[in-house]
């Protein structure tokens, strides 16, 4: 992206100070405002001016003057800035843009139960103008006293489509794999609509509901194909510049009936992960998470709910 050049924020408060408009701002006062102006920090800009204005009622014109300029200015670098960004998305390539963070956790035993485990996740993601992309692979294995006591896979691919801030349109792929809860493969596939309820840069909220199909592939032999629907959530709050909290929510509710003015409710799936990240480094955090998986009518011998905790290290890139 070719690089854009900015006036520096200190030349334009050298520049207020020659301004004949600021002359009667006493030079004390007018290098304090100058200093806050060449951090480029709009709040502490905001701050020394309040101050400037209750310690010198008498040139308030002028320092809300010293004050326009430097918020007219930001305005501009934004403007320039929002725009190169949305140049430098419309030339990139199918390649370009993505991002993502990688999971992994383990543990090994030994003595009276002989048990290892392990478990990973990858998530990527690219934003784009309208489209974006989102794509995770997950699996959980583990092995006590030399059987197989876990072994639980995931694959989604999920589009979306912005219509507008806070409206989109999504699509979804998904594989699942997990013998110990009665399957050997169901695959999920659903569109719908969704809304951003909060978009700020510490705390996100955004929810989505469409129609959905099911295929479940049973471990026993038997497959089923069912009609779905799908309720997502998904929230995100930083809550300081290295603690961030994550809810991830997924619930689907398949119908069928003999009839078609009667449905009976055949089955709930639930999957929710709740998470706490603390950041190492800027690429490396810890996560603590727990998640609940459910099933309302599971097949015979497994049980309804399962939960996991796990302890991991995510590389974000």
């Amino acid at each position: 992206m070719p690089r854009l050049a900015f006036l520096p924020l200190a030349l334009a408060a050298t520049a207020f100070s020659a301004d004949p408009a600021h002359a009667d701002v006493p030079e004390p006062v007018r290098a304090m405002i100058e200093a806050a102006i060449a951090t480029g920090d709009a709040d502490k800009v905001a701050t020394v001016v309040e101050l400037a204005k209750q310690t010198n009622p008498d040139d308030t014109a002028e320092i809300d003057a010293m004050h326009g300029a430097f918020l007219q200015q930001k305005e501009e670098e934004a403007r320039l800035a929002a725009a190169a960004k949305e140049q430098e998305l419309a030339e990139a390539g199918v390649l370009d843009n993505w991002s993502g963070e990688g999971q992994i956790g383990a543990f090994q035993s030994s003595g009276n139960t002989d048990s290892v485990g392990v478990s990973s996740i990858l998530k990527l993601k690219r934003e784009g103008l309208a489209w974006s992309h989102r794509m995770r692979l997950s699996a959980d294995y583990q092995r006590t006293n030399g059987q197989t006591t876990r072994e639980q896979f995931l694959a989604s691919y999920e589009p979306r489509y912005q219509i507008n801030d806070r409206l989109f349109a999504y699509g979804l792929l998904q594989y699942e794999r997990d013998r110990f809860q009665g399957f050997s493969a169901r695959y999920a596939t659903s569109a719908g609509i969704g809304y951003k309820v909060i978009a700020t840069p510490d705390m996100s909220l955004s929810i989505k509901a469409g129609p959905a199909f099911r295929r479940t592939e049973f471990v026993t032999g038997r497959s089923e194909d069912r009609l779905a629907g799908l309720v997502g959530l998904d929230f995100d709050w930083r809550i300081s510049d290295s603690i961030k909290l994550t809810q991830d929510t997924n619930a689907v509710a398949e119908t069928g009936g003999q009839a078609t003015v009667i449905f009976d409710s055949s089955n709930t799936s639930l999957n929710l992960i709740t998470g706490v990240e603390a950041k190492i480094s800027d690429s490396l955090s810890a996560r603590l998470s727990y998640a609940i998986e459910y099933d309302s009518n599971p097949p015979a011998g497994a049980v309804a709910t399962d939960t996991l905790t796990r302890f991991t290290l995510v590389y974000g890139f």
